[in-house]
Formats: C-alpha cells, structure tokens, sequence
C-alpha cells in the first residue's frame, strides 16, 4: 500500500534563490513518517516518545534528488514500507509535484528504548506494518 501526503513548499524551506534547500526535505520525510505513525498505524510519536519513552530514529537514509522544488509547489509525498526487520523497518519515500519526481530517500528506522538501545518492534506496530505492507492499492 501507499501513504501518501503532500506538503505545500514554504518560504521556510526555500534558499535565496526560491528553491528547496535540500535539507529541509530530511524535515519532510520525517514530517510524512511522524504522521503516517499516526494516521495509519495510530501509534503517534507523542505516545513513543512522551508515555513509553521510546523512539524511532532514522538510523540511515540514502537520497537522490531529481529536480528542483519551488516555493508554492505542493510535493506528494509517497511511503511504501519495502522491509521489516526485528527492530527496524525501511520505508522508501518518493515525493513529486503531479507526475514530475523531485526526489526519493530510501529511510531505515529503528525502534529504540528509553536506554537507547536497539528492541524488537511493538507487536503492535509490528503487525500493523505489515498489514499496511502487504495491502495492494488496486485491491
């Protein structure tokens, strides 16, 4: 399945010259994860990090940029969970402005204890990143 989200570009992400300065898109793909965790797995950050003390951190993240965004375009977002592990997860983010790519960021997360370190995924999360993984769109 895929999560989709878009983000309208701002003032705030741009350079002088009105463009995307390129990391703020490594704020937005983590903008897009913070709310496909809440909208889609109703498992939000505040619940990890605030009442369970835990975290998801992205532990690696490969990009590639395609073209220029500009400030007014408005950049859709696209997740699909590629992977689950025992306690990480790797999503892969592709985000255009209607059918031109910008950019993708294939992202590794890791679930983490308050300790920090490394723990098998929530069952809960667990499964339901796999329902989320396993649901073709077409169906």
């Amino acid at each position: 399945m895929i999560y989709r989200r878009p983000i309208q570009i701002e003032f705030n992400h741009c350079d002088p010259a009105g463009i995307v300065f390129y990391p703020r898109y490594f704020e937005m793909t983590n903008s897009v994860i913070e709310n496909f965790f809440a909208e889609v797995l109703h498992y939000p950050f505040a619940r990890i990090h605030m009442e369970e003390h835990a975290g998801v951190p992205t532990v690696k993240i490969a990009a590639e940029f395609y073209a220029p965004s500009r400030l007014g375009d408005v950049l859709t977002f696209a997740l699909e969970v590629e992977r689950i592990g025992r306690a990480s997860a790797t999503v892969m983010l592709r985000g255009a402005v209607g059918p031109e790519a910008r950019m993708q960021a294939q992202i590794t997360l890791v679930w983490v204890m308050p300790d920090g370190r490394s723990a098998p995924w929530p069952e809960v999360i667990r499964n339901r990143l796999t329902a989320f993984m396993e649901t073709r769109d077409d169906a």
